[in-house]
C-alpha cells in the first residue's frame, strides 16, 4: 500500500503518524468512579490500535472532576493518574500506533452531575443551556485562570506518562466553544465581545499549555467550523461562521497549535454531529432515545420536556422536525465527490438482508465527509495539517479528499466502533466495510446507561446475542485496580 495516500505516513512538527487514519474522540463510561481508569479502558484502546488505525485520540479526559461530562470517565487532573495513562499509552504503542490524549471540559455541558458537583455548572455564561436546560454561571477571572492551569497540568501529565501528544477539545459545545462562540459567550469583559476576545481563553490555554511541555511536544486542537447554534432551538443565536474559525484557526496556529481537527455543532450531540439519524421509533434496537434519557432527568429543566417527546409517538414528529431542520437544508447543498460507487459485491451477505446497496450508496451521500468543505477552507488558511471527521468510512472518499486537498487525514468514531478494522479492511483492498456503520447512532444513545458500542442488530444478521457479545468484549480481560496494571 506504499502508493496509496491513506497509507502514507503524517508527518507534524513533532510527530509522524504511520497512516492517514484517526481514531476520533469516543469512549463509554468503562472507567472507575471517582475518575481513576482500569482495565476496560485499556482494552478499550487498544482494540482500534490492534485493528491499523494510526493515531488514537483519546475520549474527553477532563482536567478537573468538575469539568467531567459523566462520572466514570478516567480523568488527568491530579499527578495520580498519570501511571494509569501511561499504562493505556503502552498497550496503544505495542501496535505501532500513536496516542493523542484530549484535554477537556465541559463547562455547562455536562449530562450527569456527579455527586461531588452542584447543579450550577461553570461556563462562559449564566445563561441556561437551551437544549437540555442545562443550569450554569459565568466563570470569574480567578476560574478562568484556574481552569487554564488545569489544562496546563494535564497536558504535562500526559507528557510524563509517555503519550504521544495532546488535543484541546475546543469544538462540539464544551467549555472552550462556550467562551468561542458568538451564540453563546455574553460576557462584557476582557473574554466576550470581539471575536479576539472570545479567543482569550483559548489562547491562554494554547500559552499555558506550550509553557509546560514545551516546544517539542505533539499539541493539536478540535475546533467546531461551524456552530449552528440555532439548530435546534430555532430562535437561538447561530453561533460562530466559517470565516470566524477559519481566523481563529489562524490565531492558534501562531500560538503554537500544530494540528486543527475539523468538527462541527455547538453541543453533543448535534444534527449535524455526529452525522445520521436519531433512533426513536420501533422496536428494543431503536428505542435508544426514550431508553437511554431517563438517566439525564434530573440535570436540567428541560430534560423532562425532551423526554416526553423521546417517549410519546404523538409528541415525536415535534423533536424530528426540529432535529433534522439544519441536516435537510445542508443535504440539499451541493457536496463534493457525489459519483463515488459502493457495489453490491462490498457488503456481506447477512448484511444485504436488511440494507440493499442502494440504501448504503444513499447513506453515505447524506452523511459521509459533512465537514469536509469546511476543512477545505481552514486548510487554506493554515500550514499545519487539517484532520477533517464526519461520518467518514469509504476508501476513495478518503483517498481522494486527502489528494484534492480537502485535508490532511480523517478520523472516525462511530465507523471505527462497527469494524474496529476498518484500516485493515482497506489496507486489504476494500473500498467499504463488509457490514458498514448504518449511522442510526444508537451506539451513542446507548452510552448513558449502557457499555459503548454497536448496537445495531441488522450488522449481526440479526442475532441479538451476537451483538452483545461484541459490545461485552471490552471487559475481556476484567477491570481490576488500577495499580495491578503492571
Amino acid at each position: 500500500m506504499d502508493k496509496d495516500v491513506i497509507f502514507e505516513p503524517l508527518t507534524f512538527r513533532n510527530l509522524t503518524v504511520k497512516n492517514r487514519i484517526f481514531r476520533s474522540n469516543i469512549s463509554g463510561r468503562f472507567d472507575n468512579y471517582d475518575g481513576s481508569g482500569n482495565q476496560a479502558r485499556i482494552n478499550w484502546e487498544e482494540k482500534f490500535a490492534r485493528g491499523g488505525a494510526g493515531a488514537i485520540i483519546s475520549s474527553f479526559v477532563p482536567v478537573t472532576i468538575k469539568g467531567r461530562i459523566v462520572p466514570n470517565y478516567a480523568t488527568i487532573h491530579s499527578d495520580d493518574r498519570i501511571h494509569f495513562w501511561s499504562k493505556v499509552g503502552e498497550a496503544v504503542h505495542r501496535h505501532d500506533c500513536k496516542f493523542i490524549m484530549q484535554l477537556s471540559h465541559c463547562g455547562r455541558q455536562q449530562d450527569i452531575e456527579g455527586v461531588e458537583n452542584d447543579h450550577i455548572r461553570l461556563s462562559s455564561t449564566s445563561k441556561t443551556e437551551s437544549f437540555h436546560g442545562l443550569k450554569c454561571r459565568s466563570m470569574t477571572k480567578d476560574e478562568i485562570k484556574d481552569t487554564v492551569n488545569a489544562f496546563a497540568e494535564g497536558a504535562r501529565r500526559a507528557k510524563e506518562a509517555g503519550l504521544d501528544g495532546v488535543e484541546l477539545h475546543g469544538a462540539n459545545g464544551y467549555l472552550i466553544t462556550q467562551f468561542l462562540s458568538s451564540g453563546i459567550n455574553d460576557r462584557t469583559d476582557e473574554y466576550g465581545g470581539s471575536l479576539k476576545n472570545r479567543a482569550r481563553f483559548l489562547l491562554e490555554i494554547i500559552e499555558a499549555v506550550r509553557q509546560k511541555v514545551g516546544d517539542d511536544f505533539h499539541f493539536q486542537c478540535k475546533i467546531s467550523a461551524v456552530e449552528y447554534n440555532d439548530a435546534v432551538i430555532p430562535w437561538e443565536k447561530p453561533g460562530n461562521t466559517l470565516q470566524e474559525s477559519v481566523q481563529i484557526c489562524k490565531w492558534i496556529e501562531e500560538a503554537g497549535i500544530d494540528a486543527i481537527h475539523v468538527s462541527s455543532g455547538s453541543l453533543f450531540p448535534h444534527p449535524l454531529n455526529p452525522p445520521g439519524t436519531f433512533p426513536l421509533f420501533g422496536d428494543y434496537a431503536t428505542d435508544c432515545a426514550k431508553n437511554s434519557y431517563d438517566t439525564m432527568l434530573s440535570s436540567g429543566n428541560a430534560t423532562f420536556r425532551n423526554y416526553l417527546l423521546f417517549r410519546y409517538p404523538f409528541l415525536q414528529p415535534i423533536f424530528m422536525w426540529l432535529w433534522y431542520r439544519i441536516p435537510n437544508m445542508r443535504n440539499r447543498e451541493q457536496k463534493p465527490f457525489k459519483g463515488l460507487d459502493i457495489t453490491a459485491e462490498s457488503l456481506n451477505p447477512e448484511f444485504r438482508k436488511f440494507f440493499a446497496p442502494q440504501e448504503v450508496e444513499e447513506l453515505l451521500r447524506k452523511y459521509q465527509g459533512i465537514s469536509i468543505e469546511d476543512a477545505k477552507a481552514i486548510k487554506a488558511a493554515v500550514k499545519v495539517p487539517v484532520i477533517c471527521t464526519g461520518g467518514f468510512q469509504q476508501a476513495s472518499y478518503i483517498r481522494k479528499a486527502i489528494n484534492d486537498g480537502y485535508c490532511d487525514a480523517v478520523s472516525m468514531a462511530r465507523m471505527f466502533v462497527a469494524n474496529n478494522d476498518l484500516p485493515q479492511q482497506f489496507a486489504a483492498g476494500k473500498d467499504l466495510p463488509d457490514r458498514p456503520c448504518t449511522y442510526c447512532n444508537k451506539c451513542l444513545l446507548n452510552t448513558l446507561e449502557n457499555p459503548l458500542g454497536c448496537y445495531e442488530p441488522a450488522r449481526f444478521g440479526g442475532d441479538y446475542q451476537a451483538m452483545i457479545d461484541e459490545v461485552m468484549t471490552v471487559y475481556k480481560p476484567a477491570p481490576g485496580d488500577v495499580e495491578a496494571l503492571v
